[in-house]
């Protein structure tokens, strides 16, 4: 399991880390509280802060929420992104799908992302997990059928204090 930590090395911020965290850096956007940035609800009300974060961060966050393992070479069917990756987005409104470089060119026009259905025009939101949506559903099956049939977990770049990944170690079976 990896966590946030993991790519510190790569210049990506975790989100807990006292001062360099971003959850400690996140003042500037006049933000209700911190974790408002990662929030649906805050999001579909105010896209603008997460667009102009998401800007700063490049190139760590688009090559990276985190696709470091992709990059690294890891194959797609290996990976199970608990919270999603920036490699696509889609329309909050219609749901169609958009590429990451379509989402990166619109970010670094300084644009909001915009759905370009005419009849549309939804903001497009990267397919990471927000506070108020559901883990994906590859990540429920995956917790079922893999830590049954674990011989070693290792544990990288993670405190182990959000749910629901504090309280995956306690599913393995001890052979």
């Amino acid at each position: 399991m990896a966590g946030a930590g993991i790519s510190t090395s790569a210049g990506i911020p975790d989100f807990r880390s006292p001062g360099t965290g971003l959850y400690d850096n996140l003042q500037k956007y006049n933000l209700p509280n911190p974790q408002a940035i990662f929030s649906l609800d805050y999001f579909q009300e105010n896209p603008e802060p997460f667009f102009i974060l998401a800007k700063e961060l490049y190139p760590g966050v688009f090559k990276n929420i985190d696709t470091l393992e992709a990059v690294a070479g890891l194959s797609p069917e290996r990976m199970v992104e608990a919270h999603g990756s920036f490699r696509t987005g889609h329309c909050l409104k219609c749901k169609k799908e958009f590429t990451q470089e379509w989402m990166k060119d619109e970010i670094f026009a300084d644009r909001v992302p915009k759905c370009t259905l005419a009849e549309c025009e939804g903001v497009v939101k990267p397919d990471i997990v927000f506070f108020g949506e559901a883990l994906p559903e590859r990540f429920r099956e995956c917790v079922q059928s893999d830590f049954s049939d674990c011989d070693l977990l290792i544990i990288l770049g993670t405190s182990l204090i959000v749910q629901p990944f504090a309280s995956l170690t306690a599913r393995l079976v001890y052979k």
